[in-house]
């Protein structure tokens, strides 16, 4: 299960702390795992599927393989930190974890249990718990699009909308982990119930499953558009609004408009100079990326943030065990300083 090289794209030297650090990544279709160097290389890499139809304990047990493969590593003995990055809600303060894509973990001590393992495996770490967004934020700030930059603001945009910030080179998490959870800001008054108890959330407008729910409300469908290829997710949508279909380029305007307004509200809040945007709906490209920037002259007027860029995320699928290796230099001390 353990491979001994994952090559990853132009790493960088870091200075923020020595020493190998363990790297899990929890999603709802698999488990993730990694040394990862502190120039951002992988020394080794495992996964397993996140079980089906589990309970708690199941999946638990997937996650304790993934650090039984690790621990078989002849590095492992060079680890001096664990970062584990999961899908959400997460409470790091309390260390648990109740992904709305892994039914069987409600309040999970995921932390407290990754530790237990770790122990057991003669590597007592400090460890930290980041959601998906917070570790992608950290990923893309130490090898990503948003390298260099002081104050970011980094987002998933996917079957929901997520993310993290970026504050004076400082992973900014919030007391429980949430801070930065750009998906929950409502950007329209009226608009429609979100399923986190709000009303006219940007998820709730340009999340993946919103833009599909919101053209085949409008009368789209893919059988009898150009271009879906008989897709009726976003993706499908993306497909048709590419071929030109009215339909499908309204409800990725309305996305990139919503998109458009909560990261000028937050630039204006906080002064971030750019926008990071990677998960499945990103990979529309100028689909998504051009109606978000034609709307963003409208909202991000003051000067301060005229210039706020939007970019494309850049590391893919390596910023989930990137982003919780990154997460746990950023948030633990080094180990020189906490001896």
């Amino acid at each position: 299960m353990i491979t001994p090289t994952a090559p990853f794209p132009a790493p960088r030297a870091s200075a923020q702390a020595a020493g190998l650090t363990v790297a899990i990544d929890i999603g709802g279709t698999k488990i993730a795992g990694a040394l990862v160097h502190p120039d951002g290389t992988m020394a080794a890499t495992t996964r397993r599927a996140t079980p089906r139809g589990a309970d708690a304990d199941g999946v638990m047990a997937a996650v304790a393989a993934v650090v039984a493969d690790l621990s078989e590593s002849p590095l492992w003995a060079s680890a001096v930190r664990c970062g584990i990055g999961s899908a959400g809600p997460v409470d790091a303060s309390r260390g648990t974890v109740s992904p709305v894509n892994i039914g069987a973990w409600r309040d999970f001590p995921v932390q407290e249990r990754i530790s237990a393992e770790l122990a057991e495996r003669g590597a007592d770490l400090p460890t930290v718990l980041a959601g998906d967004g917070v570790a992608m934020t950290a990923a893309e700030h130490w090898l990503g699009a948003a390298r260099g930059h002081a104050n970011a603001l980094c987002m998933v945009v996917s079957t929901g909308v997520g993310g993290g910030l970026i504050l004076n080179n400082q992973l900014h998490p919030g007391p429980t982990g949430n801070a930065g959870h750009i998906g929950h800001i409502s950007v329209a008054f009226d608009g429609e119930p979100c399923v986190c108890g709000g009303r006219g959330c940007v998820e709730s407008i340009a999340s993946g499953t919103a833009i599909a729910h919101w053209a085949r409300a409008q009368g789209w469908t893919p059988a009898d558009r150009p271009g879906s290829a008989g897709d009726a997710t976003a993706a499908g949508v993306a497909a048709a609004a590419e071929a030109g279909d009215p339909i499908a380029l309204a409800a990725f305007d309305r996305a990139g408009r919503a998109l458009a307004a909560a990261i000028a509200a937050t630039a204006t809040l906080v002064e971030t100079d750019i926008a990071v945007i990677g998960g499945g709906v990103a990979a529309a490209g100028d689909t998504l990326f051009t109606p978000i920037r034609s709307h963003l002259a409208a909202y991000a007027t003051l000067s301060f943030v005229q210039e706020l860029q939007v970019v494309p995320a850049t590391l893919g699928t390596h910023a989930g065990l990137i982003g919780a290796a990154a997460a746990a230099t950023m948030l633990l001390p080094s180990p020189s300083s906490s001896s």
